[in-house]
């Protein structure tokens, strides 16, 4: 009986094969080699309003937040944070809600810098307006202005100093991106507790830090086993301090305009219009001033009128999102 030879592949269906085989090797080593994607920070997405607000422009050489002339009485010049962060920052809005039909727009002032003088906390109370004071940890009067503020019974925050870009400090007790996350989280709870009875806290500066998302976190999450709220100032058009707030459910708000980065009168009048045009067109917006007397005799001139208008002036808590 003779045996069939079984018949070998052709060597060009084997070469083919093999070719394959090996193309086939390369592509999963590559796809495997690939690092995982960074973690997405950006802001949920959520229905946009139908007219964005446009802040006016920033004169040239101007800066933002924490960074004007020297405050008065005790006055101590800060430097400049971050001259990049244009108003391009202040038209991020908030996602503050349209009103119901008929319902009144709302805006909240933040007073920042406090902790150096009791004067200016009393000027600004005898507004007779649901005002918020963000007090500094560390200021010479720290103590005492945050018990003058208990006794008039308002909201105030604590103003969590943070590093600007270059390496700017920004004053005792600063948060700075270079701690480690254990040195951050003592010296954000340090800061806490000299500022007893804050409701929330926003940033002091800190443009080299609110870009971190990995020390937001550590700092926010302190803010939130205490039960306070966070306040994104936006002194960088790089924060991530508000996403990040919200990806952990933390309630949260950010500012829209600074009233006073320009300390003449008709300037601060006219960023106080702005205020008033984003909360009509929002439903709420959020502004940050300073204890400066050109900014009171401001709102004192014009807060009468805002109210006729029927603009509801509320603590800043009213305006937070999750």
């Amino acid at each position: 009986m003779v045996r069939r030879r079984r018949r070998s592949p052709p060597r060009w269906f084997v070469v083919t094969l093999c070719v394959a085989l090996f193309a086939l090797g390369i592509g999963l080593g590559i796809q495997f080699a690939k690092p995982p994607p960074p973690p997405d920070f950006s802001r949920p997405a959520l229905e946009p309003p139908v007219d964005d607000a446009v802040s006016p422009e920033v004169p040239a050489g101007s800066v933002e937040d924490d960074t004007s002339a020297p405050l008065p009485e005790d006055p101590m010049a800060a430097s400049a944070d971050d001259p990049q962060a244009s108003e391009d920052a202040a038209t991020a809005l908030d996602t503050v809600r349209q009103p119901a039909p008929g319902g009144a727009p709302r805006i909240a002032i933040i007073i920042d810098d406090l902790g150096r003088s009791i004067g200016q906390v009393d000027e600004l109370a005898s507004l007779g307006v649901p005002l918020t004071f963000s007090v500094l940890p560390f200021e010479v009067r720290t103590a005492e202005v945050v018990e003058r503020l208990r006794l008039l019974d308002v909201e105030y925050l604590c103003h969590l100093p943070m590093e600007a870009l270059g390496g700017v400090d920004a004053g005792p007790g600063s948060l700075r991106a270079s701690m480690s996350p254990d040195d951050l989280r003592a010296a954000t709870l340090r800061a806490l507790e000299a500022v007893p009875g804050a409701q929330g806290a926003n940033n002091h500066m800190g443009s080299a830090v609110v870009g971190d998302a990995e020390a937001m976190r550590t700092i926010l999450r302190v803010l939130d086993e205490r039960g306070i709220f966070f306040v994104d100032s936006r002194t960088s058009a790089q924060t991530v301090g508000y996403t990040v707030a919200r990806s952990l459910g933390l309630a949260s708000a950010e500012r829209q305009v600074f009233l006073d980065n320009d300390r003449d009168p008709e300037r601060i009048r006219a960023q106080f219009r702005e205020l008033l045009d984003v909360a009509q067109r929002r439903g709420g917006a959020v502004a940050i001033a300073h204890p400066y007397p050109e900014t009171i005799a401001t709102l004192r001139e014009e807060l009468p009128a805002a109210r006729a208008a029927g603009v509801e002036l509320v603590p800043v808590s009213r305006l937070l999102e999750r």
